[in-house]
């Protein structure tokens, strides 16, 4: 198995299966004989295809007589993956590129279409590699910044055409990995020395880094708990819930566990975090989390945000990271742009409904906070000004005037231009 293979063999699961790509990358190089360098040219293939595909499905429409749809998947599959060879991959001579997909066409048993896939490689080829972009202006976006026409016209509306496409270029970048320091296991110079040369601080936030070392599995700093992988939206959203020694804060969609962990720790050892995930197999990732960093004061089990549970009532502070459609972090899971958008338009009836359970939890004077990981004002602002409309016993505070002016509002949309994280939405509302 080489690496142009598995990422074929990759994409066409991704497409099949709907699977987040993270995982089956994972899953299939951990399983892999391949070298290191095998190993990153097929991730770097594979998400790259992801990440471009409507920019290469414009440019195969184009030099294919075949209606796109109408192509064997895998053959689709090995197109994609030539043309992004010869779009973006400046060290892949053009000839290797072209020639090792049609090498791919009869390894994966497709090599009744190596000439069609040569014809189409070359005639790109031919004519400089130059991307064919519609003549309608928010088309030609579209396929330069490989997103879906219903996805640009939505963000274009929410936040004009100049923010859109600073979002959209981001979203094409490779992502930052930022951490957090584990204030209870090490000092920052304990962690930077380290560390050093691998972190670079975060100037915004104390105790956040940019972290640019490769498996950090390997690094005795992360085996004995003295930081945590987690994005610096994830780390202002937990940090902007407030919580204090000795208090019962609840995360009712915790998994993996990064917010609860930032909150427990900030409640130095006291209190009690409860958090709760629906599936029984990502609570013990919550566990696993509060384990390795020595956290005492994390309780995970179990548990449906939707449904209420009268022993929790009464909770001074009480986090809601409800479910979304995920597209403030195009980054880091390029597929979620695949989504159908019908599919979408049942989540801000169910973010809502959590949202009004959590409420239910939160005690007289206690902090309800409401956030997700997508930019789109429907599951963000609109879920919350319908919540403040039926529930007048909550009143909007900042969230988290601390940070500046940007995060005195009590509804803040974070884009990457902003302080570099992900997309993400919070919102902070206290009961009266």
């Amino acid at each position: 198995m080489n690496a142009r293979k598995l990422a074929v063999q990759l994409l066409d699961r991704t497409e099949q299966e709907q699977s987040y790509s993270n995982l089956l990358l994972d899953g299939a190089l951990s399983g892999s004989d391949m070298d290191e360098r095998e190993k990153r040219l097929c991730a770097m293939l594979y998400y790259g295809v992801i990440e471009r595909r409507i920019t290469l499905d414009a440019v195969i429409q184009h030099y294919s007589k075949q209606p796109l749809r109408k192509l064997d998947c895998t053959v689709r599959n090995i197109l994609r993956l030539g043309i992004y060879q010869l779009l973006y991959c400046d060290q892949i001579p053009s000839r290797a590129a072209v020639n090792e997909s049609v090498k791919l066409t009869k390894t994966c048993r497709k090599a009744s279409a190596s000439g069609f896939v040569n014809a189409v490689l070359r005639g790109f080829l031919r004519d400089s590699c130059q991307i064919p972009y519609p003549r309608e202006k928010k088309a030609a976006m579209a396929v330069e910044y490989a997103v879906p026409q219903w996805l640009l016209d939505t963000l274009v509306s929410a936040y004009g055409t100049e923010k859109t496409q600073r979002f959209l270029e981001d979203a094409l970048q490779p992502a930052p990995r930022y951490i957090r320091r584990n204030v209870l296991r090490c000092t920052r110079e304990d962690l930077e020395t380290a560390l050093e040369g691998k972190i670079q601080p975060v100037s915004l936030l104390p105790d956040a880094y940019v972290l640019t070392a490769g498996d950090i599995r390997k690094l005795p700093a992360f085996q004995n708990g003295w930081f945590y992988v987690q994005d610096l939206a994830s780390q202002i959203c937990a940090l902007a819930v407030g919580a204090k020694p000795g208090e019962t804060v609840l995360d009712l969609c915790a998994a993996p566990g990064g917010k609860t962990c930032t909150m427990a720790i900030g409640m130095e050892q006291s209190g009690n975090v409860l958090s709760f995930d629906l599936a029984e197999h990502r609570v013990k990732l919550i566990q696993q989390a509060a384990k390795r960093l020595g956290l005492s004061n994390v309780t995970a089990k179990p548990g449906d945000a939707s449904v209420f549970y009268p022993e929790l009532a009464g909770a001074d502070r009480v986090l809601c990271d409800v479910p979304c459609s995920g597209m403030g972090v195009l980054r880091r899971k390029p597929e979620v742009k695949e989504k159908d958008p019908e599919s979408l338009k049942a989540l801000p009836e169910l973010q809502l409904k959590i949202l009004e359970n959590a409420s239910r939890y939160v005690k007289a004077g206690g902090i309800l906070q409401y956030s997700t990981c997508t930019v789109l004002p429907v599951e963000n602002e609109g879920v919350v000004t319908e919540f403040l409309k039926r529930h007048p016993e909550f009143e909007p505070v900042p969230v988290f005037p601390e940070l500046g002016e940007a995060f005195e509002k009590s509804m803040v949309t974070l884009l990457p231009e902003i302080c570099g994280s992900d997309g993400f939405f919070v919102a902070k509302m206290q009961r009266r």
